[in-house]
């Protein structure tokens, strides 16, 4: 499984507030294992000082274009030549417009022009200065020079105006370097995935439903952005921020989703149906407040739910479908069973009581070629290794 350990990072800051969250950056490539060497340029120097990011890389920080610690001073080739990527936080205006037109005055624009490795930009400025012509012109420009943009992103700015401009914050950039490493195998494709639990009304204020996290889902949903794949997810109530790059749907109910899934499944090309959803809803909620008796006990009359899985595996020209199964004992035979009952080509299983809320998960797979176990792991590299799975399945049935 490709990881970001071991990774050479050649890190670039410009000048811009959101230098403090190129730190945290740092930090986390650093604790998952990757080799990082900061580049900054003398704007940056003036929001967050080399020292602070020597200290977090663990390696000496270059400034100077005329660096004489560089043999021959050829830091602007030198520095890059060991490198897998070239990631550039905060990126300005001033920065981006040097790189689409191929300037290089200073030691990072130098090194962004020499490179042979992978460039991706986090822009970082003012909403307007966004929002001028010329950057978006930049941007296109960029673009099609196979340059990768990561946002921006949109909210409060330090000059106290508000919009497009903020830079990713650090997990989120994190996310998008590590997903850079990931094998593109689902490139082209369009996946639809359902996560979290859903919630069917009692009253306004009851509900009953299934325990779920979300967290196994938004993991497969990355998972399959990070392949390459254009992603919607369709998640119940679930305290998550949804994966950068993947279209998020919110739903309540399980007719809710059901309805989100039947506006999607006809433009997709795979179905992986994650969600916890219940299996029965109140027949006739009501719409006040239920109030507690006096020692009295309450019956609720439940009806069926329609099943998701199996109305789009059911379609004329139904998507791949993958299904989720979490079962409490008897894996194997409950899960072969759900597969043959429910029509798919793949059924993901897994204990129940191992993984709810939790961070990592032990699955298998089950298809018509027997047993595939995923072993136990974090939840993103489990989401990772089916992914691979159902790749290895369509370029199969291609052939």
């Amino acid at each position: 499984m490709t990881s970001i350990r071991d990774k050479r990072i050649l890190l670039g800051m410009t000048g811009g507030v959101a230098a403090y969250k190129s730190a945290e950056l740092v930090r986390l490539l650093v604790k998952a294992g990757a080799n990082v060497r900061v580049v900054m340029t003398e704007a940056a120097t003036r929001f967050i000082t080399p020292v602070t990011m020597q200290a977090l890389s663990g390696q000496t920080v270059f400034t100077d274009l005329w660096d004489p610690r560089v043999a021959d001073n050829m830091g602007h080739i030198e520095l890059s030549r060991d490198r897998d990527l070239l990631a550039v936080a905060p990126a300005s205006a001033d920065f981006m417009a040097k790189v689409a037109l191929g300037l290089a005055d200073d030691l990072l624009s130098s090194l962004a022009l020499a490179r042979r490795c992978p460039l991706i930009l986090a822009p970082a400025m003012n909403v307007e200065m966004w929002d001028n012509p010329a950057t978006h012109r930049n941007v296109l420009a960029l673009r099609d020079d196979g340059v990768l943009i990561a946002g921006p992103g949109s909210g409060d700015q330090a000059c106290g105006e508000t919009g497009m401009g903020r830079m990713l914050e650090a997990a989120e950039l994190f996310e998008e370097v590590e997903s850079l490493f990931q094998p593109k195998v689902l490139a082209g494709k369009r996946v639809l995935v359902t996560a979290g639990p859903t919630e069917e009304p009692i009253d306004p204020v009851r509900v009953i439903t299934n325990s779920s996290s979300g967290k196994m889902g938004f993991s497969v949903a990355r998972a399959a952005r990070e392949a390459g794949a254009e992603v919607t997810l369709v998640s119940g109530p679930v305290a998550l921020q949804a994966p950068t790059g993947v279209a998020r749907v919110d739903v309540r109910s399980a007719d809710d989703m059901f309805e989100a899934v039947k506006a999607a499944a006809g433009a997709c090309d795979i179905f992986i149906s994650v969600a916890a959803v219940a299996d029965y809803k109140v027949k006739n909620a009501v719409k006040q407040k239920i109030k507690k008796g006096d020692g009295k006990s309450m019956a609720l009359e439940l009806e069926q739910n329609r099943d998701i899985l199996s109305y789009v595996a059911s379609l004329s020209k139904p998507p791949f479908c993958v299904g989720f199964a979490a079962e409490s004992e008897n894996l194997a035979a409950n899960a072969k069973a759900k597969r043959a009952k429910k029509n798919v080509p793949l059924l993901a299983a897994n204990l129940a009581q191992d993984a709810i809320g939790a961070d990592e998960n032990a699955v298998t797979l089950f298809d018509d070629r027997g047993e595939h176990p995923l072993g136990r792991g974090p939840k993103i590299e489990v989401a990772r290794k089916l992914v691979l799975h159902i790749a290895g399945m369509l370029a199969g049935k291609k052939r």
